[in-house]
């Protein structure tokens, strides 16, 4: 999807995509306040259900199963349409979403949870693409950073801003109206103001089969390491910090409430640094691989520390840093576009997706079956969090092994790969 490959390239047209892409963040930061936000309001969802935390958790982690699915028909979406339509129905679509779940039903709250993951998967890849169109390529890992930063910054948003408020007495009913709104006026914003493109007949007729791009991606195996690496990086963010964090903060070691709300949204808010930071060092490096290995091993010690030596640092520092050095798993992102065929880079992006939350989506309930449901039985809260601490430490060290099988494709590498 470079830029060579459409006819209207002129530097008014480059401003357009830099608008949309800013604006696409502001979608991407809304869809993950939505990702997020259950997680400080599992009491109240439970009480407006009539349901228990377990089985809500159920509701709020179906997102994950849609967003897979989803991303890879927004990556042909994005190959075969271009950004003004994908970029805006995925927004009504989270609207919807929202609006469904405000409805504090079974069916509904289901409901409502698939369109959410469903609309979303279309704000990340967007935003990826429309920077793709308006940036050049020496700064596009860097415009990638800067997008997941916005998003964990909705992210961070959705725990330590939304926390307060539910305290204070916003229903849950009331909030999700409200953010439900926001994404039907991003959602106009967006179709009014994204450039319309003129797509080649060969890039229409690689793009108009979901199997043809996606043929092309899922044969080179640099994608599925791509997509495993960082969706093992994104384990202990979606379903420690902002799912189940704060409960176990709480119950197994004794925070109260806004202390516990803190620490997890301190994760997505280390993203907000972390994401544009690791960018920045691996587009002046010339090289991806270094920064993942440098981002893992900065997560495997001070998630260490918070297991082991919890009294050593204050937990919002231990996890302010993690959320920084979490900003690695944004680094396969580049490594897919890099590794896969320009015509398919909105394809490329969306098969990460689909495997970085295919991993979320299946290691989550695992998580939950072994640590969610035992955190209402549990007698020791310690030896719990540690158990539960350690799932994460795997999951860290699986992703460390793995990047020593993924190709270095940065600009400064002897040989950088691109199948064709």
């Amino acid at each position: 999807m470079s830029t060579a490959q459409i006819p209207v390239t002129g530097i008014n047209v480059k401003r357009g995509f830099i608008i949309s892409w800013a604006l696409g963040c502001i979608f991407y930061l809304l869809q993950y306040a939505i990702r997020s936000s259950p997680a400080v309001m599992m009491a109240e969802l439970s009480d407006a259900f009539g349901m228990s935390a377990f089985d809500i958790s159920a509701i709020v982690g179906s997102y994950y199963y849609t967003y897979a699915i989803a991303s890879l028909l927004a990556g042909v979406a994005y190959d075969r349409y271009g950004a003004k339509y994908p970029i805006a129905i995925g927004a009504a679509i989270l609207c919807l979403g929202c609006l469904l779940f405000s409805g504090a039903e079974m069916m509904s709250g289901y409901a409502g949870r698939l369109l959410q993951g469903a609309g979303s998967a279309f704000s990340f890849t967007g935003c990826v693409y429309l920077a793709a169109h308006g940036f050049s390529a020496k700064y596009i890992a860097t415009a990638i950073g800067f997008t997941q930063c916005m998003g964990m910054l909705g992210g961070s948003s959705g725990q330590f801003i939304t926390g307060p408020l539910i305290e204070q007495g916003l229903t849950v009913h009331l909030f999700w109206i409200v953010i439900g709104a926001a994404c039907g006026i991003i959602a106009l914003v967006l179709y009014f103001t994204t450039p319309k493109e003129e797509i080649h007949t060969d890039r229409k007729k690689l793009a108009g089969s979901i199997v043809a791009p996606y043929k092309i991606v899922f044969s080179n195996p640099q994608s599925y390491f791509s997509g495993i690496i960082s969706g093992l990086l994104f384990v202990p963010t979606t379903v420690f910090a902002m799912t189940w964090g704060i409960t176990f903060l709480m119950a197994d070691r004794g925070m109260d409430k806004h202390l516990a709300v803190l620490v997890s949204a301190m994760v997505p808010m280390g993203w907000v640094i972390g994401c544009p930071l690791m960018g920045y060092i691996s587009d002046e490096l010339g090289r991806r691989k270094p920064v993942i290995v440098g981002g893992c091993v900065l997560m495997l010690l001070s998630f260490c520390q918070l297991i082991f030596f919890s009294e050593l640092l204050p937990a919002l520092l231990t996890m302010g840093v993690f959320g920084i050095a979490s900003g690695a798993a944004m680094i396969p992102y580049t490594i897919i576009k890099e590794a896969n065929p320009d015509e398919v880079k909105g394809s490329a992006t969306g098969a990460i997706n689909f495997i970085t939350f295919g991993v979320t989506s299946a290691l989550g309930p695992l998580f939950a079956k072994f640590y969610g449901r035992s955190e209402f039985t549990t007698t020791s809260g310690e030896a719990h969090f540690r158990g539960a601490g350690m799932f994460m430490v795997a999951a860290i060290t699986l992703a460390l092994l793995l990047t020593y099988f993924i190709k270095e494709t940065g600009l400064k590498s002897k040989a950088p790969i691109a199948v064709k």
